[in-house]
């Protein structure tokens, strides 16, 4: 444990999340392991666990997970396999998977069927997000909500699953108003650093992480606007949860001022509205209204027009905050970005916007050759 507050102890957290959350369960904390965003961290909590974000690891090569899993499938998920096989998560009390893409689900199979916990769940998420589809989430939900029940021991009540509820709300409002920070010119605070905050929240209780979070933004509100202006640019596509990335970014004249990634603002992007029956508002905001290429939505009459229904929100993210360019990451088979990607691009470009597409092996050695490019990025924006 540490005693810093604020950034450093996100900081603190990221270098050493792991450790971390085995100290957490030293003192007394049940920790639950779980895949991509739809899981709803509100049921988890209410469960009694402290919900733990899974993560790979760029600089640890892939090399167990190969024995399980085909080399040509998403290298974030071998990297997350790779690690499980080899006991990196052995402090997890439970694990949640999840179809939130082809990969996931691989992944959620094979580790429940090798690895087992007192609690193991896959969440089937639909794949569109019609009535139909809430409703058959809904029903997801409430399975899970029974798992969750049934292997620990005592019953989940509505009003603890809508206190989780006022506690996420209140977190993903505290994230907005970090974000919000980020429109100043130059930003109060790099990409870097927020990337550590968001990955620090992915590891701790939520009262925990309100706390650091108000401690964070009085820190950075009190903080002296940096003297340097870089280009601003906004990053879309596959998960970024490794600094090693969004430093060398920020090294080659680049400035991340908003991101659409699994990490980062899909997953604070919208409140849970209290409902009577709190699954309704759950399954509304983990399926509806977070926006992954992973869910297909009712198309436009037209392609701009379907383009706007798509990406529209991206545009928000350019134009409210002031972003000269959009860096497209897709992490190697990452299916659902790539296909995604050309669409997007055309989308972006169409507003006067450059857009740097690249795609990285999810591995600290395979960045270096990126430099050349973000730099001739960066020179390119006006």
């Amino acid at each position: 444990m540490t005693e810093a507050k604020g950034l450093a102890k996100a900081a603190y957290i990221y270098e050493n999340r792991n450790q971390w959350a085995k100290d957490l369960k030293a003192g007394g904390k049940e920790i639950a392991g779980y895949l991509c965003c739809f899981p709803p961290l509100e049921l988890i909590s209410a469960a009694g666990y402290v919900p733990f974000r899974v993560l790979g690891d760029m600089s640890e090569p892939i090399t167990t997970a190969d024995t399980y899993l085909p080399t040509v499938m998403c290298s974030f998920y071998r990297s997350c396999m790779d690690l499980a096989m080899k006991n990196k998560f052995d402090f997890f009390d439970a694990f949640i998977g999840c179809h939130a893409c082809d990969g996931a689900e691989r992944v959620t199979y094979v580790w429940r069927s090798y690895i087992k916990y007192k609690c193991s769940f896959y969440l089937d998420v639909p794949h569109t997000a019609h009535a139909p589809a809430i409703e058959f989430f809904k029903t997801q939900l409430n399975y899970f909500k029974q798992t969750l029940e049934e292997t620990g021991g005592k019953k989940i009540e509505d009003s603890k699953i809508k206190e989780m509820i006022t506690l996420y709300n209140k977190q993903r409002q505290l994230v907005h108003e970090l974000y919000g920070l980020r429109k100043a010119d130059p930003s109060p605070i790099s990409g870097t650093e927020v990337l550590q905050v968001i990955v620090a929240l992915m590891s701790m209780p939520v009262e925990d992480g309100n706390v650091m979070l108000e401690e964070v933004l009085a820190e950075v509100k009190n903080r002296p606007a940096p003297k340097e202006k870089k280009k601003r640019v906004v990053v879309w596509g596959s998960l970024v949860d490794d600094i090693s990335l969004t430093k060398l970014i920020e090294e080659c004249g680049l400035e991340i001022v908003a991101d659409d990634t699994a990490i980062g603002s899909r997953s604070f992007g919208h409140l849970v509205e209290m409902t009577e029956d709190p699954m309704e508002g759950l399954a509304e905001v983990y399926l509806n209204k977070l926006v992954c290429p992973r869910t297909f939505r009712e198309t436009g009459a037209n392609r701009d027009e379907d383009l706007e229904n798509r990406f529209a929100y991206v545009k928000k993210f350019i134009q409210d905050w002031n972003a000269k360019g959009v860096i497209a990451n897709i992490v190697r088979n990452c299916d659902i970005h790539g296909y995604e990607l050309p669409e997007f691009k055309y989308y972006i470009e169409k507003m006067d916007i450059p857009v740097l597409a690249v795609e990285q092996d999810y591995s600290t050695a395979a960045l270096a050759p990126l430099r050349t490019r973000f730099q001739a990025f960066a020179e390119s924006i006006d």
